[in-house]
C-alpha cells in the first residue's frame, strides 16, 4: 500500500507493538482486583478437578484390590489418612465429594471475577475510543469510513472481551491442567508419564507455527470486516440516493465484492484452523493411544516394555488413563485458544491503531478561558489548504489572503460560486481546520489560544448541512444547552419561526424526529437547527446557507427573525441566495479562494463586477433599485 492510500488506521495500527501487552497495562493494571481473584478462584477449580482420578487410583489398589497397598495420596501427608480401611473408604469418598464442591464454587467465583474484568475493560475500551474519536480533527472525518469506527466500536471491543474472559482463563486452566497433570504422573510414575506427554513438544511446535503464519490472515479478515460494515452503512444511509437514481443493483453488487472479500479472508483463516485444529486433536489423542497401549500392556503381560523398569499396579494405570483424558481436552482446546488470541491481537492493533492517530487542534497548555465575549472578529491574512490526518499538505490553497473584521451588530455576508471556500472560511473561527499561514481573532484573542469550550461556546453555528439526533424536538433544540427551560425552547423555536409547524405535529415538542430528521422536512430541519442555535444565544452567529431548504415566504419570516437576532451579535453569512444578505453591512465575494470584491449591496451592484453578475444570473435583472434598508 502506497503512502497516499493509507488510511489513518492503516498507518498507526502499523506501528502498534505488543497490543495484547499494551491492552494489560493501559486497560488492566486498574482493574488487577478482579484479574487476580478470577485467576487464583481458577488455579483452584482447576486444581480441585484433578484430585478424583488420583483418590480413585489409590483406593483401587489399597481398597478394592489385593489390598496390600499402602493407602497415600501425593502431597497429603500420612497423618492424616485413617488408618483403617473402612476409614480410608470414607475419607476418599469426602474427599472426592469435597473436590466437585471446591470446583463449582470456585468456578462460579471465577466467572463472575472473570466476566466482571473482561467487560470492564470493554466498557473502558469503548467509551475511550468513541472519546477520542470526538476529539479528533475535521480531517480525520472528511475521509471518514464509518463502518470501520463502527467495527472499533463494536467488534474489535467484542474481541477483546472474548479474549480477556475465555481465551485468557481458558490458558490458565491449560496451564494448570497441564502442569498439574504432568506433576501428579511423574510423582505416580516418571516412566509412564514421559510416554503420555512425548507429543507436548510436537504441540508447541505446530503451535507455534499456526500463530506466526495465520496473524497477517487475521488482520485482513479484521480490514474486510470492517470494509463490509462501511459498504453497508453507506447503502443503508443513502438509500433514498440508491433508490432515485434506480442504482440498487449497483448497491447489491458492491456489497457483494465486499462481502466477497469477507469470505475470502475469513476462509483463509478457517482453511488454516481446519489443518491446525485436527492436528493438535491428533497429538492429543496419540498422547491418550500412546498410555494405553503402553500401560495395558505393562498391566497384561505384567513385564515393563522395552527400556521401561518396575511394576505398574491396575489403580495408578486407571489414574493415569483419567488424568490423560483431561489432559487431552484442554490440548484440543488450544487451538480455540490461538484463534481468540490472534483474534484479539487484530482487534487491539486496530483499537490503539484508532487511539494513536493524532490530534492537532486541541487546547494548548496555556489556553485562555474566553470570559464575557463581546463578538470582534478578525480575520488577518488567513490562508488555507486542507491536511491530511499526518499533518501533510492535501490540497491546493482554498483560501489566500483574506482579511476583514466585524463586531456586535453587524453582518458580514461571504458569497461566491460552488467551492470558492465560503464555507471553509467560516469554520476557521470555531477552528473546525486552522489555516496554514495568517491569524484569526475573536475579541483580540487569536483563536488557537483560546480553550476549545470557551471559543465555540461564544460562537453559534448553523451548518447547510442539517444534523438532527433520533429523540424529541426539544431534545434537538436543547442539544448544546441541555438545561434550557420549555419555556426557553419554545421562545428559541418561535425566533427561528419553528414553533407554528412544531405545534401542528401529533406530540408538538416531543415529537420524535426519527434517526437524522428523516419525518422532518429539509426546511423543517434547518429552522430546528436555527432554534438550536438561537438557545445558546452566542455573541457570535454563524450561518452557513442556513435557509437554503425553506420555501421563499418562510425564508422571509426567518430572515425579519434573523434581523432581530443579529442586533446585537456579531453575524456572519454564508449565502448562496443574494436576496438574504442585501442588508449585510458588508458582502465579501470570494473567486478561487480570494477576496475579488466587498462593499454594501448596492455599491456592489453598482460596480458592475462578479458580485453584479451573479445579482443579475439570480433576479435576471440587470437594474436592480436599492433595497429598503439602504435607501
Amino acid at each position: 500500500m502506497s503512502h497516499a492510500d493509507e488510511s489513518a488506521f492503516d498507518r498507526y495500527r502499523r506501528d502498534v507493538t505488543r497490543p495484547l501487552a499494551r491492552l494489560f497495562r493501559e486497560y488492566g493494571t486498574s482493574r488487577a482486583r478482579w484479574l487476580t481473584v478470577g485467576l487464583l478462584a481458577n488455579l483452584v477449580a482447576q486444581a480441585a478437578s484433578l484430585l478424583p482420578p488420583v483418590v480413585l487410583g489409590t483406593a483401587i489398589d489399597s481398597l478394592f484390590g489385593s489390598g496390600t497397598t499402602a493407602y497415600t495420596l501425593p502431597f497429603v501427608p500420612q497423618s492424616v489418612i485413617p488408618p483403617t480401611a473402612e476409614g480410608q473408604f470414607w475419607f476418599s469418598a469426602a474427599l472426592i465429594a469435597g473436590s466437585f464442591v471446591v470446583t463449582g464454587a470456585f468456578t462460579w467465583v471465577y466467572g463472575v471475577a472473570a466476566n466482571q474484568f473482561a467487560h470492564d475493560v470493554m466498557h473502558a475500551v469503548r467509551t475511550d475510543s468513541f472519546a477520542k474519536l470526538v476529539r479528533l480533527d475535521m480531517t480525520f472525518f472528511d475521509d471518514k469510513q464509518t463502518g470501520e469506527v463502527m467495527a472499533i466500536l463494536n467488534n474489535d471491543a467484542g474481541n477483546l472481551e472474548t479474549f480477556l474472559d475465555n481465551a485468557l482463563m481458558n490458558s490458565l486452566r491449560l496451564v494448570v491442567m497441564v502442569g498439574g497433570i504432568a506433576v501428579v504422573l511423574f510423582t505416580l510414575n516418571w516412566q509412564l508419564a514421559l510416554v503420555t506427554l512425548v507429543a507436548v513438544p510436537a504441540i508447541v511446535l505446530l503451535t507455534w507455527w499456526f500463530m506466526r503464519v495465520v496473524a497477517p490472515r487475521y488482520r485482513a479478515r479484521q480490514s474486510a470486516n470492517a470494509g463490509f460494515n462501511t459498504r453497508i452503512e453507506n447503502g443503508i444511509s443513502g438509500i433514498e440516493l440508491v433508490k432515485t437514481t434506480n442504482s440498487e443493483g449497483y448497491e447489491r453488487e458492491r456489497v457483494r465484492n465486499a462481502s466477497r472479500s469477507l469470505f475470502e479472508t475469513t476462509m483463509s483463516v478457517l482453511k488454516l484452523s481446519y489443518f491446525y485444529r485436527p492436528g493438535m486433536e491428533l497429538l492429543a489423542g496419540l498422547s491418550f493411544a500412546a498410555t494405553f497401549l503402553v500401560g495395558g500392556y505393562w498391566l497384561f503381560t505384567g513385564t515393563a516394555p522395552g527400556p521401561l523398569t518396575g511394576e505398574l499396579a491396575v489403580g495408578t494405570f486407571v489414574t493415569f488413563i483419567f488424568m490423560t483424558q483431561r489432559f487431552v481436552a484442554p490440548l484440543a482446546e488450544v487451538s480455540n485458544i490461538v484463534d481468540q488470541v490472534q483474534n484479539a491481537r487484530a482487534s487491539a492493533e486496530r483499537v490503539f491503531g484508532l487511539s494513536d492517530i493524532p490530534v492537532n487542534i486541541e487546547d494548548h497548555d496555556d489556553a485562555t478561558v474566553l470570559e464575557d465575549p463581546r463578538g470582534v472578529v478578525a480575520y488577518e491574512n488567513v490562508s488555507f489548504a486542507y491536511r491530511d490526518v499526518f499533518g501533510e499538505v492535501a490540497s491546493d490553497p482554498v483560501l489566500e489572503s483574506v482579511s476583514f473584521e466585524t463586531g456586535p451588530g453587524e453582518t458580514v455576508a461571504v458569497v461566491g460560486e460552488t467551492g470558492a471556500g465560503k464555507s471553509t472560511l467560516l469554520k476557521l473561527l470555531l477552528r473546525l481546520y486552522e489555516p496554514t499561514s495568517g491569524t484569526v481573532r475573536l475579541d483580540g484573542h487569536d483563536v488557537e489560544d483560546l480553550t476549545l469550550s470557551s471559543l465555540r461556546d461564544a460562537v453559534g453555528y448553523v451548518s447547510q448541512d442539517t444534523h438532527l439526533f433520533d429523540g424529541t424536538i426539544a431534545e434537538n433544540v436543547r442539544y448544546g444547552r441541555f438545561d434550557a427551560s420549555d419555556e426557553a425552547v419554545r421562545r428559541a423555536a418561535k425566533a427561528a419561526e419553528a414553533h407554528a409547524f412544531i405545534t401542528d405535529l401529533p406530540n408538538g415538542y416531543e415529537t420524535r424526529v426519527g434517526e437524522r430528521g428523516v419525518k422532518l422536512s429539509g426546511g423543517q430541519r434547518q429552522r430546528i437547527s436555527l432554534a438550536r442555535a438561537v438557545l445558546r444565544d452566542p455573541p457570535v452567529l454563524v450561518l452557513d446557507e442556513a435557509t437554503s431548504a425553506v420555501d421563499t415566504e418562510t425564508e422571509r419570516a426567518i430572515q425579519r427573525s434573523l434581523d432581530r437576532l443579529s442586533e446585537k451579535r456579531t453575524t456572519l453569512v454564508v449565502a448562496h441566495r443574494l436576496s438574504t444578505v442585501v442588508d449585510a453591512d458588508e458582502i465579501l465575494v470570494l473567486d478561487d479562494g480570494r477576496v475579488v470584491e466587498r462593499g454594501a449591496h448596492d455599491e456592489l451592484v453598482a460596480r458592475d463586477g462578479e458580485y453584479a453578475a451573479l445579482w443579475n444570473a439570480q433576479t435576471g435583472t440587470a437594474d436592480e433599485p436599492l433595497s429598503e434598508g439602504r435607501r
